[in-house]
């Protein structure tokens, strides 16, 4: 045996911490990255012309957009990934205080009937619409859950369970976005030559449109009982995600038995989601009453770590692929949420 043979697996005395600190120094360097660029997407947001645009779709584009002109950041991959996966599971935890159960089950029990019918029809004609139009499966499914539910957030909630692909995860959120938000802006126009009183109005707004910032977006103008009726509507879908969510985990499970594939861990961080619901509807909103500032912070702070997690997934993007493969499943959308749209209408 050389002599040397055991010195040469023995590092100097600080090496392995300045590794260790190298690596800790990037990690927090991509995190801030994906910081800086979600907030360069508030400010993009708030430009004219650009201001009906949800500062989560500008921030994915942003990051889209430098993926294609300097390619993706590899000495900054550990934190962009660590914003991409522990940030949005943190960003969906705290997003749970949105939603007052207390409320959709007390006032909103009606409605929920309403809003189950909804996301089933959005799941089932997105399905059978991707699949006429051979549009790719995976991305699709993710643009049903997220037209029938809530949008980006209902994307990056059923990810996980459902394995998808970062770009596709990031694809679809963005074009939820993007076409959320045209239908809300289509809302508003509508809204003058539509023989329905305000309520009705609200209501159909909360049922069909597909994130709770474009429920306000179409409803506010209508006056502050339609945006309470749309609201109380849109709150429905979202406390659906977690009986939407379990379905889906019992699904991939036992497909993972009858393929043989990897087990399907169990999303704890729906959990989360859950008891901050249950906290904010039975403990905060009654119990221990904190100052509506407090509220809007949570709030504020479970949209900004969306909007980060967004830019990590939508720094793998490429726009080349994307074009190749996400053109159909958004014709599938767009199909789907004016088929939505009118058949609500229709139901009023």
């Amino acid at each position: 045996m050389h002599p040397n043979h055991h010195r040469s697996n023995i590092r100097p005395r600080g090496v392995g911490k300045s590794v260790a600190d190298r690596d800790a120094v990037r990690k927090l360097t991509g995190i801030l990255f994906t910081g800086v660029i979600a907030l360069l997407g508030y400010g993009v947001s708030a430009l004219p012309g650009l201001n009906r645009l949800a500062p989560l779709a500008c921030a994915i584009l942003l990051a889209a957009v430098y993926r294609q002109l300097f390619g993706y950041p590899e000495p900054l991959r550990e934190g962009i990934q660590f914003a991409a996966r522990k940030l949005l599971r943190f960003g969906i935890v705290l997003f749970g205080l949105k939603l007052n159960i207390d409320v959709v089950l007390h006032q909103g029990l009606g409605l929920l009937v309403r809003d189950a019918g909804t996301i089933v029809a959005a799941i089932g004609l997105t399905l059978v619409l991707a699949k006429w139009l051979k549009a790719d499966a995976s991305l699709s499914l993710l643009l049903g859950i997220g037209t029938g539910v809530c949008g980006a957030a209902a994307i990056a909630a059923v990810s996980p369970i459902l394995r998808a692909r970062d770009e596709d995860t990031a694809a679809g959120a963005g074009m939820i976005a993007l076409l959320g938000t045209g239908f809300a802006v289509g809302y508003t126009l509508l809204r003058p030559w539509l023989p329905i009183d305000n309520a009705a109005y609200g209501l159909w707004s909360g049922v069909s449109l597909h994130e709770i910032a474009h429920v306000a977006l179409a409803a506010a103008p209508a006056g502050q009982d339609a945006l309470a009726v749309g609201l109380l509507a849109k709150l429905g879908r979202v406390f659906l995600l977690l009986p939407l969510s379990l379905l889906l985990l019992v699904v991939m499970k036992r497909k993972g038995k009858t393929a043989g594939e990897r087990r399907v861990e169990m999303p704890w961080f729906l959990a989360g989601f859950l008891v901050m619901s249950l906290l904010g509807s039975y403990v905060l909103g009654s119990r221990i009453v904190l100052p509506e500032s407090w509220m809007n912070g949570f709030s504020a702070l479970a949209s900004f770590l969306l909007t980060m997690a967004m830019v990590g997934l939508g720094l793998c993007v490429d726009f080349r692929l994307l074009r190749a493969k996400a053109l159909r499943p958004f014709a599938v959308l767009t199909v789907v949420s004016i088929l939505l749209s009118v058949g609500t209408y229709g139901a009023l």
